[in-house]
């Protein structure tokens, strides 16, 4: 396994890989337009995950750092999958000065539930208290 840099310093961010990956290889951010994820970007604690300066790993943290985050667009990119890159990935973000003592840290998963448990993430306490407004499919639609 080649050593992973991680970093949240957002100059470092290769926006054309990151974009291109979450709008044509994840079902969650399929076709989002540049424009609004570069807003995502700004508005977000974001970590890459780099290899000899090429970022292989991604995700991101929305956060007040008081009390809540939601970690969302997590990914590694498929050819570096397997190396325990997620797993860094994960502790960076448990680690960071900014997510610490917060009340509340939530996440959507549809297959990676083994790993989110590995750090104390879990089903949702109160199921019955959490609501959403979900627009599944948003960016494929007409503006």
């Amino acid at each position: 396994m080649k050593d992973l840099r991680i970093s949240n310093d957002k100059n470092e961010l290769d926006v054309p890989l990151i974009h291109s990956f979450l709008s044509t290889e994840t079902s969650w951010a399929k076709n989002i337009p540049l424009e609004i994820f570069i807003k995502a970007i700004e508005n977000s604690l974001c970590f890459g995950g780099y290899i000899e300066g090429q970022q292989v790993a991604f995700c991101r943290v929305i956060t007040d750092s008081a009390t809540f985050a939601n970690l969302v667009d997590v990914f590694v990119i498929p050819k570096h999958r397997g190396n325990g890159y997620s797993k860094a990935l994960m502790s960076a973000v448990l680690a960071h000065p900014q997510l610490q003592g917060l009340r509340r840290f939530t996440l959507a998963t549809s297959d990676a539930h083994g790993l989110y448990n590995e750090y104390g993430f879990k089903p949702p306490l109160y199921p019955n208290s959490y609501m959403e407004r979900y627009f599944p499919g948003i960016y494929t639609l007409d503006r």
